[in-house]
């Protein structure tokens, strides 16, 4: 059950009415990696928040053995590991090993539990080099792997990824993809990115208006022309 989502009849409606997800149900297996694609506004962003609690709609959501409800929200946050489209909405501290520390330091862990923690999240991303360099110095490759880190040292059983290789140049998405495809958790990876999907994404869910539209294999979707089309991915 470690790293599993299910999500029953998931809908929600942003204020003034304009509903994002309309009765979405989705089941994920633990260390599943899976695409969520679709246009802008076809709900990614939305259902990713869902995944954590950062929004609530009407329906149920699943994490491992845990419904997702106030009671657990802290809990929830450990275990899916969030990382926004944009680095620099997740890093605030003065040092990127400061940031990757924060998360574990909010918990209460003991120092050298920390100091662990921080460590493996570098060495993970390959970027233990600049632990001590500030995020504003550092490239948007750099910087989306350090947002990586801050998520990693949480140890989560879930790792909820919005456009991940959004902005950047050819070598830091290729270097992205290789530090992805050796992480074990499960991945919802909500992207635009279809070459992203096809080689370490197996399977693809396509939302369109706020519903799920089709489910299965990437190589099968991402050769649906029709379906891409109808979709606004090509």
């Amino acid at each position: 059950m470690k790293g599993e989502i299910e999500i029953c009849d998931l809908s929600f409606a942003y204020p003034g009415g304009r509903w994002a997800l309309r009765s979405v149900s989705l089941a994920v297996a633990g260390a599943e990696r899976v695409a969520l694609l679709g246009a802008n506004g076809a709900g990614k962003s939305t259902l990713l928040l869902h995944l954590n609690g950062l929004l609530r709609g009407r329906g149920r959501l699943r994490i491992g053995e845990l419904w997702v409800q106030g009671s657990v929200l802290p809990e929830i946050r450990r275990r899916v590991g969030l990382v926004f489209q944009d680095p620099d909405d997740q890093l605030f501290c003065s040092t990127v090993e400061e940031d990757v520390a924060f998360g574990p330091r909010y918990l209460g862990r003991p120092e050298d539990e920390i100091r662990g923690r921080t460590d493996r999240a570098l060495q993970l991303v390959g970027i233990d080099h600049l632990r001590g360099r500030a995020p504003f110095e550092m490239s948007e490759g750099e910087k989306k792997l350090a947002a990586l880190a801050t998520v990693l040292s949480m140890d989560p059983d879930i790792l909820a990824l919005d456009e991940p290789t959004a902005f950047l140049d050819g070598r830091s998405r290729r270097r992205l993809i290789e530090v992805l495809g050796r992480l074990s958790q499960t991945m919802v990876v909500a992207t635009h990115d279809l070459g992203l999907a096809s080689c370490l994404l197996p399977r693809a869910v396509v939302l369109h208006e706020g519903t799920v539209v089709a489910d299965g294999l990437s190589e099968q979707i991402l050769d649906d022309e029709d379906l891409l089309l109808k979709c606004g991915l090509i």
